[in-house]
């Protein structure tokens, strides 16, 4: 048999992504040597970006199994090295380009990722449920899905999602972890334990402009922010440092939590956000019978909606309703969502329709450079 091609070595490398950069590791000049023996043995030796890469098992795996499959290797033996400080800088400059290091990318007129703010007036109403299904259901989609879990004091996100990986820094850059094909970043990943964190606004804004800036979230189709609950500080900040971002309302069918709802959402006509819709979340429980049961009462969804649309002006629509669902509880405990552990049930059917209006809505071209000069 004669000995493998190294053309054909560099061309299967060339289809290993970093899993967590998401881009070929050849392109990112990870590959630092091939050597391929007579006897069809081809060592291969990779830089890690970091010591610790947490991913580099992963990685190994990925490496191992392109090469394999390359005719006429008969054994892979994968070596792991470390970038040096010059390397991670040349990466970093690659990823970011000439971009400012506090340079929040989701900001810039160019930009073409959806960021939708998760919005509720009070706790408790499912907002962070109903922020990790839809991440997931749109990142089934094919979207490339971020999630930012802004709620500084309750986060909960991590857990939801199953995320129990650290970010890799990398130079001033922080590659966030991957669950369910969504990137995820959250302040519980940076805090021992269940520690609580006692912070101040100007600190809960800064931690915010990190998570925006300074984290590399690739090319997004959407980004999701889990807001905490009322019209505070991160709310406000989130208007500032990202203007474009769309409110998404979550209320449930009460009056106390409609009124505080309409509220968080009548914060757009101060800060110049678009309100993209309402979620009703606990709207019924199906009995056995197939009746319901409207624990919270009813309309509370619509009549947000049409509170919000006659407030701003607007149409605000009334995305979808869902029920009450043991499954989704479960989910979030085990860090599986509903919209995969079980796809079939009303409560996912309910937020897989949610996140298909969100996948249909089509960027916004207000303040974006269109390319075009008068003719002459």
């Amino acid at each position: 048999m004669p000995a493998p091609d190294v053309a054909a070595i560099n061309a299967a490398l060339a289809n290993v992504n970093d899993p967590e950069i998401r881009k070929p590791i050849t392109e990112l000049k990870m590959v630092e040597s091939v050597r391929v023996g007579d006897d069809g043995k081809v060592g291969v030796t990779i830089l890690l970006t970091v010591a610790s890469c947490p991913m580099k098992g992963e990685l190994s795996r990925s490496v191992t199994d392109a090469v394999a499959a390359v005719e006429g290797v008969t054994d892979v033996e994968i070596q792991l090295g470390v970038m040096t400080d010059a390397q991670r800088t040349e990466l970093r400059q690659h990823l970011r380009g000439d971009a400012p290091a506090n340079e929040i990318p989701f900001a810039q007129p160019g930009s073409r990722t959806r960021v939708y703010a998760v919005a509720s007036g009070k706790g408790g109403v499912g907002k962070s449920s109903v922020t990790v299904n839809l991440a997931v259901a749109l990142a089934q989609r094919g979207l490339s899905v971020g999630v930012l879990d802004a709620d500084i004091y309750g986060f909960s996100v991590p857990r939801m999602l199953g995320t129990t990986g650290k970010p890799t820094q990398v130079e001033q850059m922080i590659l966030p972890p991957i669950s369910h094909g969504v990137k995820v970043i959250s302040i519980g990943m940076f805090t021992p334990g269940n520690t609580a964190v006692v912070w101040r606004g100007p600190m809960l804004h800064r931690a915010l402009q990190q998570f925006l800036a300074d984290v590399f979230w690739g090319d997004l189709d959407v980004l999701l922010m889990d807001l905490p609950p009322g019209t505070g500080d991160i709310a406000i900040s989130v208007a500032q440092l990202v203007p474009s971002a769309e409110l998404l309302v979550v209320t449930t069918p009460q009056l106390a939590a409609r009124e505080v709802a309409e509220r968080a959402g009548s914060i757009a006509l101060q800060t110049h956000q678009q309100i993209v819709g309402v979620v009703e979340n606990m709207s019924w429980l199906e009995l056995p019978d197939g009746s319901r049961m409207e624990l919270f009462g009813s309309g509370g969804g619509q009549a947000v909606a049409d509170s919000l649309s006659i407030t701003t002006g607007t149409r605000v629509p009334l995305l979808g309703q869902v029920p009450i669902d043991q499954d989704v509880r479960v989910g979030g405990d085990d860090g599986t969502p509903v919209v995969l552990s079980n796809p079939a049930s009303a409560a996912a059917q309910a937020l897989n329709a949610v996140a298909d209006q969100l996948a249909k809505r089509q960027t916004s071209l207000v303040g974006r450079p269109l390319g075009l000069a008068p003719a002459r």
